[in-house]
C-alpha cells in the first residue's frame, strides 16, 4: 500500500497582510499531481486543514476542489481536524463524502476510527484520531486517570482494538516529543509554553506508521515511522531556508515501511534579502517576480520610503527589518537588562535547555539551586 502524508495546510492563512489562498490552491494542485504520478492509494491529511475555525468561503472552495479531484482519480482521502479547525464545519457532508472515498473525522466521539484495506501482504488498518485535549477525553473514560495530553492519548489507544500482527497506521494531530526532547519548531506554530501539551512518542509503539500534524517542519520523532510531514508552504520567517515536501509512505509486509520526501515547488517562494537599500535597488531580478520577500537593511542613515522603493522591485515585500549600528547597540542594552533581571538559577536553566533540548527537572533544579546557595555562602 502506498500513502501520501501531508498536514497543516492552513487554508485561508494570511501572512503580513498577504492572503495565501491562491498559493495554497496552487500547491494543492501540485500535491494532486504527485499523488497521481506516485500512484498512491490514499492521501492522509493530519489536521489544521483550515487556518481558522470559521474558514472563508474561498478557503472552503479550495478544499472542496482538492478532495473532489482526488476522489475523481480514485485516490482515497483520510482527513482529521487539528487545533485550528472548526470541527463541525470541517465535518460538514462527511457522511456523504465517505461513500466517495473521503473519510473525515473531526469531532472526537470516544474512539479511534478504523478503516481496513487489503493488499498482497494482508490487512492494513488506518486509524484516525483528531486533535484532543484531556477535557475532551475524560468523559468517555471515567475510570481512567486523565490529567495530561499524554494521559488522554494513552487512554484512547489503550481502549482501541489494535491487532499488532497486522499493519497499523495512525493519523494524529498532537505535539509529540521523544523522552522530553522537543521537535524542531517554527514561528508559525501555536504551542503551549513549557511542553504542557506534549505526548511522548512511545504512546505510538503499536503502530507501523504514525502520520502526524501540528509541527511545521518535516521530521521524525523517536523513530523514523513517527513523522511530521510539515507544511507544504512556508508560513514564517523561520521556514525560509526549508525545502517543503510531501511524505510518501510505502507499506509492504509487516515491518517493511519505506519513507520518501518529495519536494514541492510553490507558486511564490519566501526569501530573505539583505544589504544597503541602494544595493538592493540595483537588483537584476525581473520586475514580475512575485516571491514573498523579507528585507534586512544595513543602512546606518535614515531612509525615506524604504518600503515603497523596495516594493517597486519586490511587489510582495512582506516585512522590513534593520541590522545596523543602532540595532546592534539596542540589542546589547536589551540583553544586558535581561541578564541583570534574571537569577543565576534562571540563567543556568536557559543554558541547560539550549544545550540539551529539554528543561531541567525539579530534582535537577533543586541541585543547581543548592550549588549556587553554597557558592554564595563560601563567598
Amino acid at each position: 500500500m502506498k500513502l501520501l502524508h501531508i498536514s497543516d495546510l492552513h487554508i485561508g492563512r494570511v501572512i503580513y497582510g498577504f492572503d495565501m489562498t491562491d498559493d495554497q490552491e496552487f500547491i494543492l494542485s501540485k500535491i494532486i499531481h504527485t499523488a497521481t504520478v506516485e500512484k498512491v492509494d490514499a492521501v492522509l491529511v493530519a489536521g489544521d486543514v483550515y487556518d481558522k475555525s470559521i474558514p472563508s468561503a474561498r478557503a472552503v472552495e479550495v478544499l472542496d476542489k482538492f478532495i473532489t479531484e482526488l476522489s475523481e482519480k480514485g485516490i482515497s482521502v483520510y482527513m482529521i481536524s487539528g487545533n485550528h479547525d472548526g470541527r463541525e464545519r470541517l465535518s460538514f457532508g462527511s457522511r456523504l463524502m465517505s461513500s466517495k472515498g473521503v473519510m473525515i473525522y473531526s469531532n472526537f466521539d470516544g474512539e479511534l476510527k478504523k478503516f481496513t484495506h487489503n493488499d498482497l501482504f494482508g490487512t492494513v488498518n488506518i486509524f484516525m484520531l483528531p486533535f484532543v485535549r484531556p477535557e475532551n477525553v475524560k468523559q468517555y473514560y471515567p475510570d481512567d486517570k486523565i490529567e495530561t495530553y499524554d494521559d488522554a492519548v494513552r487512554a484512547i489507544i489503550s481502549h482501541a482494538e489494535i491487532n499488532r500482527r497486522e499493519r497499523n497506521v495512525l493519523i494524529a494531530h498532537q505535539f509529540v516529543t521523544n523522552s522530553g526532547a522537543e521537535p524542531v519548531r517554527c514561528e508559525s506554530e501555536q504551542i503551549t509554553i513549557g511542553g504542557l501539551d506534549n505526548v511522548d512518542a512511545s504512546v505510538f509503539d503499536c503502530f507501523d506508521y504514525v502520520a502526524l500534524g501540528h509541527i511545521h517542519s518535516a521530521q521524525s520523532i523517536g523513530r523514523d515511522c513517527v513523522r511530521y510531514a510539515g507544511t507544504p508552504l512556508k508560513y514564517s520567517l523561520s521556514e525560509i531556508k526549508q525545502t517543503k515536501s510531501v511524505t510518501i509512505v510505502g507499506i509492504e509486509e509487516k515491518g517493511n515501511v519505506t519513507i520518501d520526501k518529495i519536494p514541492v515547488s510553490p507558486k511564490r517562494d519566501m526569501r530573505m534579502i539583505k544589504g544597503r537599500l541602494s544595493d538592493l535597488m540595483k537588483t537584476t531580478i525581473s520586475l514580475d517576480d512575485e516571491d514573498y520577500i523579507y528585507a534586512v537593511l544595513t543602512d546606518d542613515d535614515e531612509l525615506y520610503d524604504a518600503v515603497g522603493k523596495l516594493r517597486s522591485i519586490y511587489p510582495n515585500l512582506i516585512h522590513i527589518d534593520f541590522d545596523n549600528k543602532r540595532t546592534a547597540h539596542n540589542a546589547e542594552i536589551a540583553m544586558a537588562e535581561s541578564l541583570a533581571e534574571k537569577s543565576p538559577e534562571e540563567l543556568f536553566a536557559e543554558f541547560y535547555l539550549a544545550q540539551n533540548g529539554t528543561e531541567l527537572t525539579e530534582e535537577k533544579l533543586a541541585v543547581v539551586r543548592k550549588a549556587f546557595e553554597e557558592g554564595a555562602t563560601d563567598l
